[in-house]
């Protein structure tokens, strides 16, 4: 999947430490959705999902599904 990342507003949860070590998200004009590390300062690499791929995260993540004991 190509993604147009010009005009990304990069967002970081208000739950992140200040280690830098959380992950931020961007909302893409195409609907599509970016995550990438923080402590990559932006020159890492950037994960693109499809907006029911998010939405398909979210519902797991919602349900406990990525919950480690």
């Amino acid at each position: 999947m190509k993604v147009d990342m010009t005009g990304a507003v990069w967002r970081k949860s208000s739950y992140s430490g200040p280690d830098g070590n959380c992950v931020e998200v961007a909302f893409l004009g195409d609907g599509n959705v970016a995550v990438r590390d923080t402590k990559d300062q932006g020159s890492g690499p950037v994960l693109a999902f499809a907006p029911g791929e998010w939405a398909g995260f979210l519902t797991g993540v919602s349900a406990g599904e990525f919950h480690s004991a």
